[in-house]
């Protein structure tokens, strides 16, 4: 039978106490060995002692495979669409081409924070998005961790001979194979993913490292169309909420990305040889503003808190950032399944938001949910239409296409969507359930696996194809799905041989 997340999750419960406590043991170092990586040229090439481009995206994915099935990891389409292509955007009008792809994902924090990973990985928290005043702000950080990407400082930090890389390299290696050593280990994989997360807080970047991380950005958001004085904004946010957090130890981007006045002067004279050219920030950017500012609240009381200051935005705002506002009150109410609040807030966003795919999905998402099916159909096949690049259109077009029983126009849909996004887990997923309703056992099974492999369950997609190799009699189907055993094996192999390496 195909297996559900849930099936694996069951298998291997966790808590956030255990990661906590296998954090602060795996990354403890004595203050004398939290060295900084030296001699970095500005600007330079890169060492020779550092890992290879190759070597350093086996290990971003090995990290991402397994940090995807983390609980603060956002899988929510819209996000994880929106901010890899501003990554990338900014990554297009470097001065010098990346040797590695940019993705950039968010995790439910309120922690104002942003790291890098090997690999070219950007994590993004959400209380750093919400803090943002601007577009061009929340780019300006993003610029900043990709270049750390492009000067290779994470790379470079990693394989510095220090005692705390040594620990940092040997414990992230150890969690990994762990993850991989069963079918579901699930607290391992989410230790991993933390301690992936800690190795760019931990590395103590130079301060020359860190002004050069600021030119590389400064000069992509220049160059990409956005405000580079939304650098310099963002500088003073995090230096205010520094100083007003001050006796609770600031706060953790400051700390881990100190903010020398060197590196404050620099980035002033820089934006002041510029002309003031006002930038109109894309809409979407306030849209996922709002839904991370309910999305990101654990409890209730922090939910109350969230909904008051989306209250106050929709009734003091105008224009985008009040249709914004009313777009996170829906939101909020499709989640409490309060279905005459999310009509109520969806009747106020008005024109602002008419033209938008993020407002039209949650109206296609609350028909669905009042059983107006119909409608929502009619609505998902124009909005599809309208907006065929954007991920959670397809998935709510998906939605419906199922609820419609429209089984085989759905696998259709969803193998032409996995073409499109051959990395995003959800529309594998999505897939393979809906091949089972078909009776398509076999393709349904290799679909799972494709969802088990981009999650990190390397073990349970092979469990996956076999099961497809078993249900069928066709000895070319059969020799496909050999060779695709055969390379996952394979993978697990290399996998496990290069982390023994960083282990050791």
């Amino acid at each position: 039978m195909l297996m559900s997340v849930s099936s694996v999750a069951r298998r291997s419960p966790f808590s956030a106490r255990f990661i906590a406590l296998t954090l602060s043991v795996a990354l403890w170092a004595p203050p004398v060995a939290l060295s900084q990586p030296s001699g970095i040229p500005s600007m330079g090439a890169a060492s020779s002692a550092e890992l290879s481009p190759a070597l350093e995206r086996t290990l971003g994915e090995a990290i991402m495979e397994q940090g995807r099935r983390d609980p603060t990891y956002i899988a929510d389409p819209d996000v994880s669409q929106y901010l890899t292509e501003l990554g990338r955007e900014l990554a297009r009008h470097a001065s010098t081409a990346s040797a590695q792809p940019i993705t950039v994902f968010a995790l439910r924090d309120r922690q104002i924070n942003a790291f890098a990973l090997p690999g070219g990985y950007i994590g993004i928290n959400s209380g750093l998005m919400v803090a943002a005043e601007s577009e061009s702000e929340l780019a300006s950080v993003v610029a900043h961790e990709i270049g750390h990407v492009m000067q290779r400082h994470i790379a470079r930090g990693m394989t510095q001979s220090s005692q705390s890389s040594a620990i940092m390299m040997a414990s992230l290696a150890g969690a990994l194979l762990a993850a991989l050593a069963g079918s579901g280990d699930l607290a391992m994989g989410v230790a991993a993913f933390g301690q992936a997360a800690a190795v760019d807080q931990r590395l103590g970047f130079s301060r020359q490292a860190e002004q050069e991380a600021d030119r590389v950005g400064f000069d992509m958001m220049k160059r990409a169309g956005y405000d580079p004085r939304g650098m310099l904004d963002m500088f003073n946010r995090l230096s205010n909420v520094a100083r007003l957090n001050e006796g609770a130890g600031g706060n953790v981007y400051t700390r881990t990305h100190p903010l020398s006045i060197q590196r404050m002067s620099d980035i002033e004279n820089r934006a002041r040889a510029i002309p003031a050219e006002p930038r109109r920030d894309n809409p979407t950017f306030w849209y996922l503003r709002a839904k991370l500012r309910i999305m990101e609240a654990r409890d209730g009381v922090a939910r109350n808190n969230a909904v008051a200051v989306l209250q106050r935005e929709a009734e003091q705002s105008t224009g985008i950032r009040q249709a914004a506002a009313w777009y996170g009150l829906v939101y909020d109410a499709l989640r409490r399944q309060d279905m005459d609040a999310a009509s109520q807030a969806l009747a106020n966003i008005g024109p602002a938001g008419a033209d938008s795919p993020e407002v039209t999905a949650l109206r296609i998402r609350l028909a669905l949910e009042q059983g107006d099916t119909a409608h929502a159909l009619e609505m998902s096949d124009s909005a599809w239409r309208r907006w065929p690049d954007r991920q959670a259109i397809a998935l709510v077009r998906v939605d419906a296409l199922l609820k419609a029983g429209r089984h085989e126009q759905a696998a259709t849909f969803l193998q032409a969507r996995v073409a499109d996004w051959p990395d995003v887990p959800r529309f594998h997923q999505l897939l393979a359930q809906s091949l089972e309703r078909l009776g398509r056992q076999v393709e349904a099974r290799r679909a799972m696996a494709r969802y088990y492999e981009l999650t990190g369950a390397l073990p349970v997609a092979v469990e996956q194809l076999e099961q497809a190799r078993g249900l069928t009699t066709d000895f070319y189907l059969q020799s496909q799905l050999d060779v695709e055993i055969r390379t996952l094996k394979d993978r697990l192999v290399a996998d496990r041989a290069l982390l023994e390496r960083f282990r050791n």
